[in-house]
């Protein structure tokens, strides 16, 4: 079957390369949307999901940090080398996943203080919530563009089951 390389990243080394590029960012980014809408809810900024939001934020950006440097290099850079793309849609599928370092990343500066430091607990949350959307839209987009058929636009015959 003809597959983007978002596609093969994440269906090669099972369930690892599942775990480590899909699962862990995501669960901690639905970790972080759910305990956002908690807070956002309660306007309690302390205590046990206060907690959570923050860990989790801090560590998504620093984890896919080192995601996308390790992608780039071993991955787009090789490929583009090669020209080895599988038409646009592969673009998109791998552009859009390695986009999710901005948002990503933004919520550890956020969780840091590095950034919107004279903002007060919710206007930061308010960011924050802005971040997560940001991360959860781009990965969507990864993931439907990851799971079409490269084929499909250029017109290559692909293997597979017929529905």
């Amino acid at each position: 079957m003809d597959m983007t390389h978002y596609m093969e990243l994440l269906a090669t080394n099972q369930p690892w390369n599942l775990i480590i590029y899909m699962a862990i960012p995501v669960i901690l980014a639905e970790t972080i949307a759910i305990t956002e809408l908690y807070l956002l809810y309660t306007r309690n900024f302390t205590g046990a999901v206060r907690k959570i939001n923050k860990i989790s934020g801090i560590i998504v950006g620093i984890y896919f940090v080192g995601i996308f440097i390790y992608l780039f290099k071993n991955a787009v850079i090789p490929i583009t080398a090669a020209g080895e793309w599988r038409t646009f849609i592969d673009v998109i599928a791998v552009g859009s996943y390695l986009l999710g370092v901005i948002p990503l990343f933004g919520m550890t500066l956020l969780e840091f203080n590095i950034i919107y430091k004279n903002y007060d607990d919710l206007n930061k949350l308010k960011i924050h919530a802005i971040f997560v959307a940001i991360f959860l839209v781009v990965a969507h987009i990864a993931m439907i563009f990851g799971m079409l058929s490269p084929g499909v636009i250029s017109g290559a015959a692909h293997g597979g089951m017929a529905m």
